[in-house]
């Protein structure tokens, strides 16, 4: 079950938010990719969770996310008495935690591909997190385009193409949904926005991706949100 709190009174949010269970900390989810991760892979999981959203882009959106960690950004977990500030780090807690769900993929050599190309788009991809980003509400096709934008999409539908052949039998990256198709939703989001061309294997990976009860529930409340973040819609490509 998951419930969520927006711009809550910090003080009694944090004190619930410490109780047994885990509260994932998060930002719009418009255009928050980072929070889209470690929100998909947990819902996809069936992982229960508290969920607060603290408004991106506010007077008062530092000091929020400062009273739940130190690193002044999203997203956070909170496990009671742990906090974990890294979106990657927290997929891998959350794969230690629940073994039993097979978040990553079970072979050897599959896992191993699975978590480089987590740590790839977790680390790389400047152009395209510069000049594409995220934003589910809006339609821009063709925008964004720049060079770097351009190879980063080439590298990603390199990466999408070798695990698609060699593990995902044409299904997700890895054959079942796992943490690597939570970390490339936001990219399928990106893609959708500014109309991305792709061969129509990738097309299809695309569409799966976004028909995925976790990923059509992000979209579904990001769509249905009202609040705007002007520093990202200003950022937004001419």
């Amino acid at each position: 079950m998951q419930t969520t709190i927006l711009d809550p009174s910090l003080t009694q949010t944090l004190a619930a938010a410490r109780e047994p269970g885990l509260t994932l900390i998060i930002g719009n989810k418009n255009y928050s990719s980072w929070s889209m991760r470690p929100w998909v892979a947990m819902t996809a999981f069936g992982i229960p969770f508290q969920e607060v959203r603290v408004l991106l882009d506010q007077s008062d959106t530092a000091t929020k996310i400062a009273e739940y960690s130190a690193c002044g950004r999203v997203p956070v977990l909170l496990a009671g008495e742990i906090t974990i500030w890294d979106s990657l780090a927290i997929c891998e807690y959350l794969a230690e935690q629940f073994p039993d769900k097979h978040m990553w993929p079970q072979d050897v050599a599959a896992r191993a591909m699975a978590r480089c190309v987590c740590a790839e788009m977790h680390s790389g991809f400047t152009g395209l997190r510069t000049d594409m980003s995220m934003n589910i509400r809006a339609k821009l096709p063709g925008r964004g385009r720049t060079a770097a934008a351009q190879a980063d999409i080439g590298r990603i539908s390199e990466i999408w193409e070798e695990c698609l052949s060699r593990f995902g039998h044409h299904q997700f990256l890895f054959g079942d949904f796992s943490i690597a198709d939570a970390y490339f939703a936001p990219v399928v989001m990106r893609f959708r926005t500014y109309g991305v061309s792709l061969a129509p294997a990738l097309n299809a990976y695309c569409e799966r991706v976004q028909a995925h009860p976790a990923v059509a529930r992000w979209i579904a409340e990001a769509l249905a949100e009202t609040e705007t973040a002007p520093k990202h819609d200003a950022e937004l490509p001419d």
